[in-house]
């Protein structure tokens, strides 16, 4: 069975179709890249598979004991959200968030799997940072790290290579291929095709569903 899939699914807002009747399956190990132009239906179709918002009609289906909180999200950034003060450790740490349940304090075993996160993103000497502080390619490795901390099986990611440089751009895809290459499911949405083709093991195109 998929691990996600999506069946005869129409989204958009206010009950205004953006995307209709599609019909996709994700597998476990996918690299799966969803492209398209700018407004094409990309983000909505990323919230909807997240459950941020419902479909106007059709199903997104989850398999293989996966739930909607065991995926990691790193989205599109805002200018509030890139001014953010506080420190790398405390928003890595903050990907726990979700598997704290009733408690009010994180475990020794999650304050853990953040700093080992913020090792695998190359990140260790900036731990005390304060985020607001950072360039755009070290606050994107805080965010895929505390996405990390939100799952071991798939990471959602919105444009990630969005405003990097050529150079920062190519280590981000490396570091995203090295994860993929870990066992764990890519989606990816983009309008860098050119790039992704590189990566990605399946390319799912919006507009051949418009």
């Amino acid at each position: 069975m998929a691990l996600i899939s999506a069946n005869n699914l129409t989204i958009g807002y206010d009950g205004h179709p953006v995307l209709s009747n599609l019909n996709f399956e994700i597998n476990a190990g996918d690299y799966f890249c969803i492209v398209g132009e700018n407004g094409s239906g990309k983000t909505t179709l990323m919230k909807t598979i997240l459950g941020l918002q419902q479909p106007i009609s059709g199903a997104i289906e989850f398999g293989e004991g996966l739930a909607k909180n065991q995926i990691g999200y790193l989205p599109q950034q805002t200018d509030v959200q890139r001014d953010f003060p506080a420190s790398v450790y405390e928003i890595v740490l903050s990907g726990c968030q979700n598997a704290l349940g009733k408690k009010f304090f994180y475990s020794k075993e999650q304050k853990a799997l953040a700093l080992s996160n913020i090792k695998k993103m190359g990140i260790e000497h900036l731990k005390d940072r304060c985020y607001r502080e950072l360039s755009g390619g070290q606050q994107q490795r805080v965010l895929l790290a505390r996405a990390l901390c939100a799952t071991q099986r798939a990471l959602l990611l919105d444009e990630p290579v969005a405003g990097l440089d050529p150079n920062v751009t190519a280590e981000m895809y490396e570091l995203i291929k090295q994860l993929n290459d870990d066992g764990l499911t890519i989606i990816m949405i983009s309008h860098d095709i050119q790039n992704v083709q590189g990566y990605a093991n399946r390319i799912y195109d919006v507009a051949e569903e418009v």
